[in-house]
Parts: C-alpha cells; sequence; structure tokens
C-alpha cells in the first residue's frame, strides 16, 4: 500500500470543512487560546512558499493547543482594500471588488488571466482555520464597523486628567460651565481662551470648529507625503528612499486639509504598554524610537522688527529643547523649510532663495531627510530673532534637517554642544546671517568638535548659570524662562498624529457630510455607507479624489441616503466627504471581529469580547512595527477607553516569522562587436544578431568590470579563445559577411544579472533552453554558447518576488510531493524567526521522510502494525520524541521537532518496530506538523473520530532513565573493550563481574592488577 499523499490530502481537507473540525465555540468551558497570523492582501500574484511560513508556525500551535484541551480560536480573512487592486482597475477597467473577489476565490478575471485563488491556495496547505469567521475588509458588512470607530473617535477627546479618551458631550458640558481655561487635554496648539459666557453666545459653526480642535480625529491642514504618481497621500512607512513602496513612485511635501488621527494623545501609554507585553526587544525599540520620549523645555523667542499679518501682533519662534542648559550657547536658528513663519518673516532680499531651497526640499521625505546626515544645506531668512537673556539678535535660516513634524519645526541651534549644528555652522561660517561659535563649556575644546555629552558638564560664558552642572543648569533655566514667560518645562514625543486621508477610491468612505463647510457625522443606524460606482479610479480632471467622479455622492437628511449631486442644496441635502480612509484603518481592529464575525449589530458582543479578551499569540512581519501593530494598539487602546474593548493591549505575545528568500536564476548575455582592423570603423554591431547567452562557468576568471557595474569586456588570450571562436561562428552563421571582409576585429561585453524564471531552470541549474526560447518573444532564434553541452545559470539568494521571477509556488509543491511535505519543509528550513533560503531540491528529503514514516504502518500488502508489547527501545525513542515536540512547540523551535521525527522513525525502522502502542501516540505526536497524513494513519488504525479531537499523549519519564550503562574497561589507562552491566550494582560488585571476564583475564594475563579504580555509572580503569 503506498503513500499517495494527493488522494489522502484532498479527502481529509474535504471532512475537515464538512465536519467543521477546527469551529471555535464563543461558549465553551474549555480555556480559550487565541492564535492569530497577519492576515494578507489579496493581490493577484497569490501566494509563493515564502507566504505560508508563519500561517504554519500558527498552524502547528493551533493543533497543537487543541490537543491540550484548549478552545482554540484560528480564523482568516483578507486585508483587502489596498492601492494595487485600483492601480490594476485604472490599468485594464475592471472594478476594484471584481478583482478582489477573483484574487481570492479564484477565477478568470476580464484580462483572461486565471488566478488561483488564495482560499483554495490556503486550503490545499491543510490550514485549521475557522472558515465560518473569514472577514474581508472590503465588504460593506465589515467596514459599516469601521466606519462606526471612525465616528467613536470622532465624538470623543482625550482628558489629561483622566488619562484617557471621554465622549465630547464631557468636554461641551466643561464649556458650558466654566469655558476652557481649567481644560487639561490633548488638543491643537494656540486655542485661544474663552469663558462660560462666551462658549453659550458662540454660533453653532464656530463651536464646531473649536471641538475640531479637540476631538481624536479631525481635519487640519497638514504638512503630507504626497505621491503625485499615485494620487494621494502616503504614510511615513509606505515610502521607502524617497519614493512610494508601491511602484516606487516621487513623494514630495505639500499642505492638504486633511483627516488625522490624535494618536499623539495616546505617546505615554503606548510606551509604557510595551512592558506589559511579550513582544522582541526588536520590535519594543522600534516602537520607542518611533514614540520618541524626550524631557526638556519649551523655549519661546521674539521675533525681531519684522511686519506680521496683524501690525502690532508680536511673533515668537517656539522651539523646544532637551538641553535648555545650553541656552547661552545659541547662536543661530533653524526653521524646517515648511514652518508657517518662513513666508512672514523672510526679507525681501532672501525671498527668492528661500523658495527655491523650500521647492528643492519639497521633493524630498522626512525619512530621507532624517536619514541624510551628511549633506549639509540651509538658506538664511535674513530675520533674526531675540535671545530671551541676553536679547542679542540671533539669526533665523531654514534648514531640511529640521523638520516640521517633529517638535515645533525650530531648533535653537548651539554649535558647540552638538555635531550637526557644529557641522552647519562651519559650513556657512563666514557667511550673511552666521556667527563665531560660543564655547559655554568650561575646560572643555570645541575646536575639533561639539561636546555633546551631559555628563561632567561645567556651564561657562552664561550668565547666572556658569558653575552648573547639567541638572542643576536645567532647573535653573527654566525657572527663570518662566518668570520671564517666554517657556516652560516639558515632555516632547517625536510621534506625530496620523493622516487619515487618502485620496483613492479603493477604501472604506468616511460617514461624514459637510454642512458649511465643516464635518457632520451620520448616524451609525444609517451605516454602511457603500462605496458608489465610478466609471473612472482616476482622480477628476479638477483634481478632486475619485469618488469625485459619481454623480451620485451626497447625503439626504431627510430621507438619510445617499443622494446625487445634482439635488445638493446645503439646507437638506449636503455633499459627502470624497477621500477615502487609509490601507490600515479595517486592520487596526479586525482580531476583534473575528471574536463574532457573523453579528449583524455590532463589532462583536460584549460576551464574546470577554471571553476571547485579545490575542494570545499572533505571528506577522516585523515590517509593520511602526504600522500597523502602532495604530493596532492605539485603536484598542481607545476602544478600552470606550468601553468596549475588554484589554488595553490586543497582542500579549508576537513573533515575527523571518522571511524565506528566493534562489533567482540569472543568464549571461554576449553583446558582441565587429571593427575594422584600424579600428575606425564599426561593421556590425551585436544587436543585428539573435541574442546570444554564454553559460556560466565559461566566464572563468577573465571578465574585466567597465564603469557600468552590469556590463563587463573580454580580454582575448588562450582562455577565452574557444569562447571567441564561437561567437565568431554564430556571427558567420547569421549574417555571412565575416569571408567578405580582410582585416577585422571581434570584440564583446558580457550583459550581468538577466534574470530568468526559476521554473526554466533544474536543481542542478541548467537552463531549459526550449522553454527560455518560449519564455520571451525576443528570445525565440536565441544562441547558446554552452559547457559541456549544458547552459549553467547563476544564482543569488534574495527577496522572493514576482518581479524577481524567483517565485515558487506552494501549489506547484503540493501537487508534486503534498502539503504534509511543503509544511514539514517550511518548519524543516530553519529557526522560525530567521530568514532562510528557499531550496527545492531539499524537499525530496522530507518526502523520503513521510514514505519511510509510512512505511512503519504499511506495506506492499497492506496494515503491518500488531499488538505487540513494546520493547525497552521502542518506548525510549517514542517518549524522547513526546517530550521534545511538546517543549520545542511551546517554544516555537519548530525545525529541531522535524529533526526528531526524523530521528524517531529511523530509530523505529530500526528496531523493526510495528507496534500500535508506539505508532497511533507517534501519529498524534507528527499530525500537528503534517495533518493528512496523520489523519489518515489514525483512520486507518481502526480510530473512527478525528485525530484532532484527541489528547496529546503524556509524557512519561521512566521510559527515558537508563537502566544500564556501558563501561569501557580500561588498562592503566587504555581502552581494551565495553560491558554493559545494571546501573544499581555496587563498586564491589561492577569489580568483582569485570575480574572475572575472560577478557580481563586475557589482559591480565595472570598478573594481578595494582588498584582497581570504579566510578559506578562512569569508568572502569585497572592499574599495575
Amino acid at each position: 500500500m503506498k503513500y499517495n499523499p494527493n488522494e489522502i490530502e484532498a479527502k481529509w481537507q474535504k471532512y475537515w470543512a464538512d465536519n467543521k473540525t477546527f469551529k471555535a465555540e464563543n461558549d465553551s468551558e474549555k480555556p480559550k487560546h487565541y492564535v492569530l497570523d497577519m492576515f494578507p492582501y489579496p493581490s493577484g500574484a497569490g501566494l509563493h512558499v515564502g507566504h505560508p511560513l508563519g500561517y504554519i508556525a500558527s498552524d502547528v500551535y493551533s493543533r497543537f493547543k487543541r490537543y491540550q484541551g484548549f478552545n482554540v480560536l484560528h480564523p482568516m480573512g483578507y486585508d483587502s482594500f489596498g492601492l494595487p487592486a485600483e492601480q490594476y482597475a485604472i490599468q485594464t477597467g475592471q472594478r476594484p471588488e471584481d478583482t478582489t473577489r477573483v484574487n481570492i476565490d479564484g477565477g478568470v478575471d476580464k484580462e483572461g488571466k486565471v488566478i488561483a485563488g488564495y482560499r483554495k491556495q490556503l486550503d490545499n496547505i491543510g490550514f485549521s482555520f475557522d472558515w465560518d469567521r473569514e472577514v474581508r475588509t472590503s465588504n460593506p458588512d465589515y467596514y459599516k464597523h469601521t466606519q462606526w470607530i471612525f465616528i467613536q473617535l470622532f465624538n470623543s477627546w482625550y482628558n489629561k486628567d483622566s488619562d484617557k479618551a471621554e465622549d465630547i458631550s464631557t468636554l461641551t458640558a466643561v464649556f458650558e460651565k466654566e469655558g476652557n481655561a481649567n481644560v487639561n487635554a490633548v488638543c491643537d496648539g494656540a486655542i485661544e481662551a474663552f469663558s462660560a459666557g462666551e462658549w453659550n453666545a458662540f454660533a453653532k459653526e464656530t463651536q464646531e470648529s473649536i471641538l475640531l480642535q479637540y476631538r481624536l480625529t479631525y481635519l487640519a491642514e497638514t504638512e503630507v507625503n504626497w505621491c503625485p504618481g499615485l494620487g494621494t497621500v502616503l504614510a511615513n512607512d509606505e515610502i521607502v528612499n524617497g519614493v512610494s513602496e508601491r511602484g516606487g513612485y516621487p513623494v514630495i511635501r505639500k499642505k492638504m486639509t486633511q483627516w488625522s488621527m490624535r494618536i499623539s494623545a495616546y505617546a505615554e501609554r503606548l510606551l509604557q504598554g510595551l512592558n506589559d507585553i511579550d513582544w522582541s526587544e526588536s520590535i519594543k525599540e522600534s516602537q520607542r524610537n518611533w514614540i520618541g520620549k524626550s524631557v526638556g523645555a519649551m523655549v519661546s523667542f521674539k521675533v525681531e522688527s519684522q511686519k506680521s499679518k496683524v501690525e502690532s501682533e508680536q511673533q515668537y519662534i517656539d522651539v523646544f529643547t532637551t538641553r535648555p542648559d545650553t541656552i547661552f550657547g545659541v547662536t543661530f536658528m533653524t526653521l524646517a523649510p515648511e514652518h508657517e513663519l518662513v513666508s512672514q518673516i523672510t526679507t525681501p532680499e532672501q525671498k527668492a532663495e528661500v523658495e527655491a531651497y523650500i521647492e528643492k526640499t519639497a521633493k524630498r521625505s522626512e525619512r530621507e531627510r532624517m536619514a541624510d546626515v551628511k549633506t549639509i544645506s540651509g538658506v538664511f531668512t535674513g530675520a533674526f530673532a531675540e535671545h530671551p537673556f541676553t536679547k542679542e539678535p540671533i539669526p533665523v535660516w531654514i534648514g531640511d534637517y529640521v523638520l516640521a513634524g517633529y517638535g515645533t519645526g525650530a531648533v535653537m541651534a548651539v554649535p558647540c554642544g552638538d555635531e550637526r549644528d557644529y557641522a552647519f555652522a562651519n559650513f556657512f561660517k563666514g557667511q550673511n546671517g552666521m556667527q563665531e561659535i560660543k564655547n559655554i563649556f568650561a575646560n572643555v575644546d570645541i575646536s575639533e568638535s561639539a561636546y555633546g555629552s551631559k555628563d561632567n558638564v561645567e556651564i561657562a560664558n552664561s550668565d547666572f548659570l556658569n558653575g552648573l552642572n547639567y541638572k542643576e543648569a536645567t532647573k535653573k533655566v527654566i525657572e527663570e524662562l518662566e518668570k520671564l514667560g517666554q517657556g516652560k518645562g516639558k515632555t516632547n514625543y517625536r510621534l506625530r498624529d496620523a493622516v487619515f486621508s487618502r485620496q483613492r477610491y479603493w477604501g472604506e468612505p468616511f460617514p461624514v457630510y459637510y454642512v458649511n463647510g465643516l464635518p457632520q457625522m451620520i448616524d451609525a443606524q444609517h451605516l454602511p455607507i457603500i462605496l458608489p460606482e465610478v466609471e473612472k479610479y482616476l482622480p477628476t480632471e479638477d483634481g478632486l479624489p475619485p469618488l469625485g467622479n459619481s454623480n451620485k455622492w451626497a447625503w439626504n437628511t431627510v430621507t438619510n441616503d445617499v443622494d446625487f449631486n445634482e439635488k445638493i442644496d446645503n439646507k437638506t441635502i449636503f455633499p459627502l466627504e470624497l477621500n477615502t480612509m487609509p490601507g490600515w484603518a479595517g486592520s487596526s481592529w479586525y482580531w476583534m471581529r473575528y471574536m463574532d464575525a457573523e453579528n449583524p449589530n455590532e463589532f462583536a458582543s460584549k460576551e464574546a469580547l470577554k471571553y476571547w479578551e485579545s490575542v494570545d499569540l499572533y505571528i506577522g512581519g516585523s515590517e509593520h512595527a511602526t504600522g500597523h501593530l502602532l495604530y493596532s494598539r492605539f485603536w484598542n487602546k481607545f476602544l478600552k477607553d470606550k468601553g468596549f474593548a475588554p484589554t488595553e493591549e490586543p497582542f500579549k505575545k508576537l513573533i515575527n516569522q523571518g522571511m524565506i528568500l528566493g534562489q533567482s536564476a540569472f543568464v549571461y548575455r554576449v553583446i558582441p562587436s565587429i571593427l575594422s582592423d584600424d579600428k575606425t570603423e564599426m561593421l556590425r554591431k551585436g544587436n543585428a544578431l539573435p541574442p546570444i547567452f554564454i553559460s556560466k562557468n565559461l566566464l572563468g576568471d577573465f571578465a574585466i568590470s567597465n564603469e557600468k557595474n552590469e556590463l563587463r569586456y573580454f580580454l582575448r588570450d588562450e582562455k577565452s579563445e574557444i569562447v571567441y571562436s564561437t561567437i565568431e561562428k554564430l556571427i558567420e552563421k547569421h549574417s555571412g559577411f565575416l569571408k567578405n571582409i580582410e582585416g577585422y576585429e571581434i570584440t564583446f561585453n558580457i550583459q550581468y544579472h538577466l534574470p530568468v524564471d526559476v521554473n526554466l531552470v533544474n536543481t542542478s541549474d541548467e537552463l531549459n533552453l526550449e522553454g527560455y526560447k518560449n519564455w520571451r518573444q525576443e528570445y525565440k532564434d536565441a544562441e547558446f554558447i554552452l559547457e559541456n553541452g549544458k547552459y549553467i545559470v547563476g544564482r543569488e539568494v534574495e527577496k522572493m518576488s514576482k518581479s524577481k521571477y524567483n517565485v515558487v509556488t506552494p501549489d506547484d509543491i503540493c501537487e508534486e510531493y503534498g502539503a504534509d511535505t511543503l509544511r514539514l519543509y517550511e518548519m524543516f528550513l530553519g529557526p522560525l524567526e530567521q530568514a532562510k533560503p528557499w531550496n527545492t531540491a531539499g524537499i525530496s528529503g522530507v518526502f523520503g521522510f513521510l514514505k519511510k514514516l509510512w512505511r512503519l504502518y504499511f506495506d506492499d500488502n497492506g496494515l503491518i502494525v500488531n499488538n505487540d508489547e513494546p520493547t525497552k527501545d521502542n518506548l525510549k525513542s517514542l517518549h524522547k520524541t513526546i517530550k521534545k515536540v511538546a517543549d520545542d512547540i511551546e517554544s516555537f523551535s519548530f525545525n529541531t521537532s522535524v529533526s526528531q521525527f526524523m530521528i524517531c522513525v529511523n530509530e523505529l525502522s530500526s528496531q523493526n518496530c510495528h507496534s500500535r502502542a508506539i505508532l497511533e501516540p507517534l501519529a498524534i505526536v507528527i499530525s500537528p506538523y503534517a495533518p493528512h497524513i496523520a489523519e489518515e494513519l489514525w483512520s486507518l488504525l481502526g480510530n473512527t473520530e478525528s485525530i484532532a479531537t484527541v489528547a496529546f499523549p503524556v509524557f512519561e519519564a521512566k521510559h527515558l532513565v537508563e537502566s544500564e550503562k556501558e563501561y569501557p574497561v580500561s588498562f592503566n589507562g587504555k581502552m581494551r573493550f565495553t560491558i554493559k552491566l545494571p546501573l544499581d550494582l555496587t563498586k564491589e560488585q561492577i569489580e568483582e563481574i569485570v575480574m572475572k571476564d575472560e577478557r580481563t583475564q586475557k589482559q591480565l594475563d595472570g598478573k594481578t592488577p595494582n588498584k582497581v579504580i570504579i566510578v559506578p555509572g562512569k569508568i572502569i580503569n585497572l592499574v599495575g
């Protein structure tokens, strides 16, 4: 009876689906365990073998926890809103909802492209997901709750006194009674004070405008990352090296009115909460750095003699500094180019230079500017600020190393105490607006570099701070600034409020309409507000977002429904918001929806939330450290404040799986040229010939690199002569003109790193030549310079990606070897959290192991399992494996479990073990990793219930206790033979047995040893 994985796996996948084997219950008496994977974006490319790594690990763990008696929630869904679907819609005209549905469920899109479908691919790998709880963030029955959460955020403010979000009605109640003078809130800066009487006298529109400055989601003009190529705003984590992560389009900085989330209100709680969760230190440190807590002072510098919009208004430059003790060392100030004061204080003489610099800076992202510590650039505005103590004028510059989104967008530059200020001051030394560097540190030489340490500092040349250390001077200067009304102590955070608008179609519509330009929330009972049909997915001709293309996108406050734009009268029918929510909106709360996925009325019932509480194990990529993982914690904390989420943190334990890297394949193209003898006339260019490719090992060591990294040329010598002569023959074959030329010379370059589809390369790195010719039209007539009749490709390990042609799909592996082989192999590759290269050649070894496991149970004639009593060695092999696998799963060391399976099967095979008492529990132990073969073995052993429903075998330590010891018997320190003896013998008993052994008598040859050294359980040595 042979092992047939395709037949077995199809059978058991159907059984699990029909019987809902992995359905979790919300009212179980069992203890709960919630295991979650970061859900995927369903792209048309489908899954490659790198994607399931985390899913397989979580599935092994979920199955094991079920064996331990837990009610396990292990769901799956799709983060189905996203830019790729919209970009594809723009290119092909297909509706994003249609292509997204095909990408998930499989089928053929309108372009005729056959899509396997994520669901089918996942099912084929045998995951124990509870599919009844599937969510898709782009389904209206899901995003109605995302819209509802947005409304809750809009109707909330953050009370610093209670340190939590509260309903906006509690704030208006305070305003009505006492105004805002005593309100301690996280809000916009520079809100004017008003009394209760003034508040009550304000028009409704004025009150709403004021409340927008307190709400947790609000409209404001914000400096954003604008990507013209994608037509939308991007978050910082969506930009890589100054271009969009999706598509590689340039990104510029510009001001736009956007929805924002006041995540900064939760900065301290987000920071402190890291102490209470079991995450890797690297992820925690990423979030700590992103939150960026710093303690210092806010200092206000008066702007000197510049006219303002209001003639009598005194302007100030507010600066946050962590080193207020160095205030007497300030020699200039630098504003971010985007700072609102720049246009107001720049002198006419400097205006052109300043504006040119601002335009140039707008083309660089914040991340790019932060990372670039070598480039020094800036422009003097012509304006001066006044030092709060010395009253001396301080020149004001702009520079792109200062960011508008960090602190106040302005720095007081102290070159003697900061390396970047020091470099800036020296770079512009002697220019108009740059003063000499002041040294305010006693006994410190700053002629070569700045002194940035706070340790052993003695302040000098600083008036009332002279002789003080860092702490003393900091305290003193804050006291004096407060007396002047020009500063105070402050804790600052780098964390900025999150821009929440996207100028895209394929995203959640905002439940917002506008009355007199002010946002109004649609009542929750009328949700969801469903995306309208549009003909075009690009912005409108007048620059509005794609929803501006809809002729039915207005809100009727009488019928409480979406109405036609032509009916807008701004009395009962009003315009709806044209932006959509960002990609991270739906993923910021989805784990709670899984708890009660079919609830039509609320995102989850209180009972379900109370039972499941939070995710016990979360597995996903570390690239989400400062995006999804931060936003999710923010939303969870907010929902906790409002009484919905039961816990402060959403994910107790987080594991970041490493990446499975692809093995890319490359070919090498020869680009020949034929020149006349005097090299004055090129007779023929290589592009007149068909493509010529040279096998890797023929390149040898005689290739010389030129300025372009991808091209190299050859020296003609003995080693390369065979290559030259072959090319000469190919040129003659395809052109036939060389015979008519008396003198010529062939030269050629080699184009390196031309990627080839890895599916055209075998495990010996040999290229399928006919397959390569058929791969692309331009290669149909290609010629190949072979080595021993074969074309050998180059190889390189890099990220698995469709663009690199190195994708291996799980479908192909499952078809040829079975899903259990894929699951075991991915777990066997190495530690879960490390990156590791994929090598299809290694699959066959794992497949061979499963066949060897099968042969413990079956031979060609059928079942060979018997009821024989297991031997001690049988039991030892089994219980070693039970303990090892249980320990490994709990510690997520999955790769060493697979090694132990192989050891165990080898041992049992050599022991000729076919005992049911051993093989039945062995099937259970291996089933979390290879569930299909385990189910089949379990069933054929006569069991009627699924193996998924039984208990994990109990480890019995007694089977690992050794009763015998194989002693080395030495004579004068040299081991001559071994003897197996019971471990409970005394020294005297051991000596008696050894001395009577005939091998001892032969070694002694009638002599009596001077001494017999015996250490029970270790050694026997006869001396003399």
